[in-house]
């Protein structure tokens, strides 16, 4: 069962402030020029809270942290910051256009989630998570008393019934385009009926984190600190919950994309080919500088359509005008690999498992720790950067993955397994700024 509230959101007062000057991407994806800038834009951006700058002579009590308190509470008290008058969820829209010229309109809605350890079994992690900035995030949240940002939660809801429970007022409260060209339309819903029956319909389902498992921890572990604390708290008290951004997995605008594996470890690309042989069926695709991006169309496409038969990727090696797709062939000899690595069933349903399982680990040597550190093996989720690295031989080899099929990460969550690390990408990021939950 997952438990889902209204909340007290607090967001930007647009008679002070142009909203397009203050929301900033997740403080994971921003680079340092990208924060500087973002420093400049204006003086309430909510870079100062959710990325603050380190400064010369930073100690205990006086650093980024206690700058972000000091910025919230100061915002508060000018009213740059409003806080709602009634409990609402939010419900939010993100439109753009992908690279094909599809357009496409994800959508869900914000509220509170009650925190739970992941052994309960209501909300899932799909993916193993590598070492991340949970020391940072739960030092922001002692000092602020808020998230400033989602944990992006998917369900599944084949009938559509939550989406349907939504009435959405006459207008948004928010309606801005973010740097990516992304429209973010947000409304807020007062309505107690349509409130309740999303907390009802929500009450028989599981929620998966497609992003922000080191920000669900972070929450659990400032949770049990609140509540050490604060031993006669009451369990309805704001720190109990989280806020998080839901949205359908049965929703045909939600997109997957993979993440890509570049090899920057010498390789032996001749033996890794015969290794891969001895399993795989290949495909080759020679190009020269005039035919290359017309080639890496087709094997790009190929990749998708031979996936949705058979575990299938693609490689592409340093210092060769050629792409290979690889088909997976031996099925039953790759399974008794897997057996001495007791894999679960559904596991081996991945093209992951296999890359990280057999070819990473026994035909190039990776360890497990070597995976998981990114010695040598890095994640891109960008095709074009992936390709770049190969093409501008900052790589030796870059696997290509195919689109995670959302059913089967259903799977693998639902049986209690997670998925590789850096397994998938739910485009796009949800922005910050626009709704902050207020932590008691």
């Amino acid at each position: 069962m997952v438990r889902i509230s209204p909340l007290e959101g607090i967001t930007y007062n647009q008679d002070k402030v142009n909203i397009s000057e203050v929301i900033a991407p997740p403080y994971d994806v921003i680079p340092p020029a990208e924060q500087d800038n973002l420093y400049n834009i204006s003086d309430y951006n909510v870079v100062r809270l959710i990325l603050g700058k380190e400064q010369p002579g930073d100690n205990e009590s006086d650093n980024k942290y206690s700058r972000a308190a000091g910025y919230f509470s100061d915002w508060l008290n000018k009213e740059i910051l409003v806080k709602s008058d009634k409990p609402c969820i939010y419900y939010y829209i993100q439109n753009y256009t992908t690279s094909s010229g599809n357009s496409i309109s994800r959508k869900g809605f914000i509220a509170r989630n009650y925190i739970e350890s992941y052994e309960e079994g209501n909300v899932l992690p799909h993916e193993h998570t590598m070492g991340g900035p949970k020391q940072d995030r739960l030092n922001l949240m002692k000092a602020c008393g808020a998230n400033f940002s989602q944990i992006f939660m998917a369900y599944s809801d084949p009938q559509k019934a939550v989406d349907k429970a939504i009435k959405l007022p006459d207008s948004p409260i928010i309606d801005v385009m973010d740097d990516q060209g992304i429209q973010n339309i947000v409304y807020a819903i007062e309505d107690p009926d349509v409130i309740n029956k999303v907390a009802e319909l929500m009450k028989d389902k599981k929620a998966l984190i497609a992003d922000g498992h080191h920000r669900y921890e972070t929450s659990i572990v400032y949770r049990d600190y609140r509540r050490e604390q604060n031993p006669d708290y009451d369990p309805e008290d704001a720190f109990n919950w989280v806020m998080a951004f839901y949205t359908n997995l049965d929703d045909e605008n939600l997109k997957v994309y993979p993440t890509h594996r570049i090899v920057t470890r010498e390789t032996d690309s001749n033996a890794l080919l015969e290794n891969l042989k001895k399993y795989f069926d290949v495909v080759q695709y020679n190009f020269d500088p005039g035919t290359r991006e017309d080639v890496k169309a087709k094997f790009i496409s190929d990749i998708e359509n031979f996936s949705e038969k058979n575990i299938a990727f693609g490689a592409c090696f340093k210092d060769e005008e050629k792409y290979y797709i690889f088909k997976l062939r031996e099925k039953q000899d790759v399974n008794q690999l897997l057996d001495k690595k007791d894999v679960p069933e559904v596991m081996r349903k991945l093209d992951l498992t296999i890359l990280h399982k057999i070819i990473l680990s026994d035909f190039m040597g990776f360890t497990e720790e070597d995976q998981l550190k990114q010695n040598g093996v890095k994640y891109l989720k960008k095709e074009k950067e992936a390709f770049e690295s190969i093409e501008n031989k900052q790589a030796e080899v870059v696997f290509i993955m195919a689109t995670p099929s959302i059913q089967l990460i259903k799977e693998v969550s639902s049986e209690g397994y997670k998925m590789p690390q850096k397994s998938t990408y739910f485009y796009p990021k949800l922005t910050s700024g626009l709704v902050i939950n207020p932590l008691g």
